[in-house]
């Protein structure tokens, strides 16, 4: 179910509310572009300054468009292990296809505690879970051979790898791949997806397909149908942007780029704020240089 691209989208404002017609016409033009899945209410989406009256709704509404032409992946992953079960039930009982489930922000757990939270979340119900490892922003790293333990839980199925670390990502690929063949080995940063399928993984829960979806898909399906030139020629095209989306915190530029774009107000939730005049600047070019029609 996990492998190709999944994009981990926006979600748009307008007035302090969900804008929830930007958000039918952004889901529909991410669909109708390739990607494979959607991943709903991640840190892209501003999850954590989502109401839970939202939360329902927006999960509710995503499926509803979606339509089951393709799966809808929702984070419900927080630092409490019995509200990510709550919330992951929640999504279960929605009618979502799998759950993306962040490790443990700010409490840092050790590796046992990261093992039997995610064995908690994927215990309490029958989808899908996606561990996603974050370091950077959760100050916590779930190691390959946690990871490995972790993969003979049946429902848990991939990985969000976003350590930024290239030996991490053969380790995993390694260690996980040899007992667990089915197991999706997904990259959490857009510059590392080219070589992440190159070496072995299934795929990317992207940034940069909210602005770029079919050329990000395309890349991600020629590299996994072995055709290393078509997806390497599409990675460098795409690089400048890959980087640029991250000149300030998630997702401050890519909800501007967005905006260009016309799908949505440029528009956060305190305490994100719009992008700053420099980094404007910087996307706008990078946009540009990219091939992106403003």
């Amino acid at each position: 179910m996990f492998r190709g691209t999944g994009t981990a989208v926006v979600t748009p404002f307008r007035d302090g509310a969900v804008d929830y017609g930007s958000f039918e016409r952004f889901l529909n033009w991410q669909i109708e572009s390739g990607v494979e899945f959607l991943v709903v209410l991640g840190t892209t989406g501003e999850s954590p300054a989502i109401t839970a009256a939202e939360r329902e709704e927006i999960i509710a509404f995503s499926l509803r468009v979606a339509a089951g032409r393709v799966p809808v992946v929702i984070g419900t992953g927080t630092n409490s292990t019995a509200h990510s079960v709550e919330l992951s039930r929640q999504a279960e009982k929605l009618g979502a296809q799998g759950v993306l489930v962040v490790t443990p922000y700010y409490n840092k757990p050790p590796q046992e505690g990261l093992y039997r939270h995610f064995k908690a979340v994927a215990e309490a119900m029958a989808l899908p879970v996606i561990i996603y490892n974050v370091p950077g922003r959760t100050g916590v790293n779930i190691l390959p051979e946690t990871v490995r333990r972790l993969s003979a839980i049946g429902n848990i199925a991939a990985i969000k790898e976003a350590a930024g670390d290239a030996a991490q990502i053969d380790t995993l690929v390694r260690l996980v791949k040899k007992e667990r063949p089915d197991f999706s080995i997904l990259s959490g940063n857009d510059d590392q997806a080219f070589l992440l399928v190159n070496s072995g993984g299934d795929g990317v829960i992207s940034v940069l397909s909210n602005v770029m979806p079919r050329e990000t898909s395309d890349m991600i399906r020629l590299a996994l149908a072995g055709d290393v030139s078509g997806a390497r020629s599409l990675h460098h095209r795409m690089f400048p942007l890959m980087k640029d989306l991250f000149a300030e915190t998630n997702p401050i530029p890519v909800k501007y780029a967005v905006s260009r774009l016309g799908y949505c107000r440029n528009e956060l939730r305190l305490p994100l704020v719009e992008a700053s005049e420099r980094c404007r600047g910087i996307v706008d070019a990078s946009m540009k240089e990219c091939g992106v029609a403003l």
